[in-house]
């Protein structure tokens, strides 16, 4: 009986530290780093909670989501272009859908919070948190970049 309770123990110790992201990837270095007073100087709340505490937009609420101009989605923390409006797509989700970012602009990482394994998405020039990846997109690339709004902005193309 003793075994089982320390079994019991250690599974249930180990799932809330999954639930808290305790076994995510170790910290990367990015080409732009900022304290985090210099982040808070720079950004609204709403983009400091997404960009640099890695939290999520509520559906529906970006208008970027309904952008349908032409033009470049650039990240709100280091103004890297990320991903170019070719690539959007209406995914039904209520955030801003892409098949594809632009080459080089983005990394990603492990998520395993929420007792769940994701695939994070971030900026590759200052790290910030853009939203997951998964793999339930339209060809050609068959992804689905799911970004919070928030964490961009959008540059229109002149015309």
């Amino acid at each position: 009986m003793k075994a089982l309770t320390r079994r019991r123990f250690t599974l249930s110790a180990a799932g809330l530290l999954l639930a808290r992201g305790a076994f995510a990837e170790a910290p990367r270095r990015f080409p732009l780093t900022l304290t985090d007073k210099e982040w808070r100087e720079k950004l609204s709340p709403a983009q400091f909670r997404v960009l640099r505490e890695h939290g999520t937009e509520r559906a529906g609420t970006s208008p970027l989501n309904a952008e349908k101009r032409r033009g470049v989605f650039h990240c709100a923390g280091c103004d890297q272009a990320l991903f170019d409006s070719k690539t959007k797509f209406d995914s039904g989700t209520g955030w801003p859908s892409f098949y594809a970012p632009i080459e080089g602009a983005v990394g990603t990482t492990t998520d395993r919070s929420f007792f769940m394994t994701r695939t994070e998405v971030h900026c590759s020039r200052c790290g910030g948190h853009l939203g997951h990846v998964f793999d339930d997109g339209p060809p050609p690339t068959g992804k689905r970049y799911c970004m919070n709004g928030v964490a961009m902005t959008f540059e229109p193309a002149e015309t």
